[in-house]
């Protein structure tokens, strides 16, 4: 098995129910007009609590967190291999000037005709501009000899149809053979995610510039 083959590679909708207060139908036609009047005007303002609401929580979303890449899928391989990678990176929003502060584990394998390796990381960068991202970590576990302690970065393109990948090692073919790698660092998303395996979900990093 070559070296490559061996190495390489991972709101809810808002119900809002709003009672709507009647008038007691009256006697006059000029007080029941009034009241239909009435009653047309206080529609719209059920509405602002649900608005309010809404805009709220989205608010929420983006305070509790400032980036993250997640997910999981099988990159496409024409001869079969199996390649895994998955993802679960996280910088939190307190923390949004500092993308060295992210937080998770991400992990990938690749096995073909019963031999391969796999291997976990530990995140220490994550950095993400619309739909990309670039996460790196230093591998914690691995059945690879000589990966355990090299960082490795991998490059995430979540299309929104077939997401793209890309790895540090994709010019060595060997993540063991990179030295020195600094933090965020990863190649372009050269990799295509088989269809009907995963996905993977990219949330932008807005830095306050």
């Amino acid at each position: 098995m070559n070296r490559r083959t061996k190495t390489a590679v991972l709101g809810a909708a808002l119900l809002v129910t709003a009672g709507a207060t009647g008038a007691a139908a009256s006697a006059s036609a000029s007080n029941t007009s009034s009241t239909a009047a009435a009653g047309e005007t206080s529609t719209p303002s059920t509405a602002s609590p649900a608005s309010a609401h809404s805009v709220a929580s989205a608010a929420g979303e983006r305070r509790r967190e400032a980036a993250a890449l997640t997910g999981r899928a099988k990159l496409y391989r024409s001869a079969g291999d199996d390649i895994t990678f998955s993802f679960d990176a996280h910088l939190a929003a307190k923390d949004t000037d500092d993308p060295l502060k992210a937080t998770g584990t991400f992990e990938w394998s690749h096995y073909a005709g019963g031999d391969g390796a796999w291997a976990k990381a530990e995140v220490d960068c994550l950095l993400t501009g619309g739909k990309v991202a670039v996460v790196s970590g230093v591998v914690t576990d691995s059945d690879l000899p000589g990966a355990k302690g090299k960082r490795v970065g991998i490059t995430v393109h979540d299309t929104g149809r077939q997401d793209r990948l890309g790895y540090s090692w994709a010019s060595t073919g060997n993540p063991v053979e990179t030295k020195d790698l600094p933090k965020c660092v990863g190649s372009a998303p050269f990799e295509k995610v088989k269809k009907g395996t995963g996905d993977f979900t990219v949330v932008p990093w807005n830095p306050r510039f």
